[in-house]
């Protein structure tokens, strides 16, 4: 059974950095777009950034410059790193990936449980 689990999230000051990881793991052939997706409190949930296979990447324009999303193939894990956060940045941060699993004829989307990341001073 495909899972995502990921960690990273907590409480950071604004200003402050945190790395969000997310592995894939579950009779996984092959995994295609990964992203970051993040939902605050009364929003909708929104994309982050995304990553193709290839590395080719995609970023909402509020976390531009700040945020870099990168991914490790072999250990099937996706990554977010976020700089200079700011208190509009605090959402439960959800990973997300298409993903060819054993005995399926195509690629299924997958979620993760969605750490909560903080910011406050």
């Amino acid at each position: 059974q495909v899972q995502l689990v990921e960690s990273g999230g907590g409480l950071v000051q604004p200003g402050g950095s945190l790395r969000l990881s997310c592995a894939a793991s579950g009779g996984i052939l092959s995994i295609a777009n990964m992203a970051w997706y993040r939902q605050a409190p009364g929003k909708q949930r929104e994309l982050v950034a995304s990553i193709a296979r290839g590395g080719t990447t995609n970023y909402a324009d509020s976390v531009q410059g700040r945020f870099t999303i990168s991914r490790d193939n072999a250990k099937r894990t996706v990554y977010l790193q976020m700089n200079s956060l700011k208190h509009e940045d605090a959402a439960v941060y959800y990973c997300n990936a298409d993903i060819l699993s054993r005995g399926a004829t195509y690629f299924y989307n997958y979620w993760g449980q969605g750490p909560q990341v903080t910011v406050s001073s």
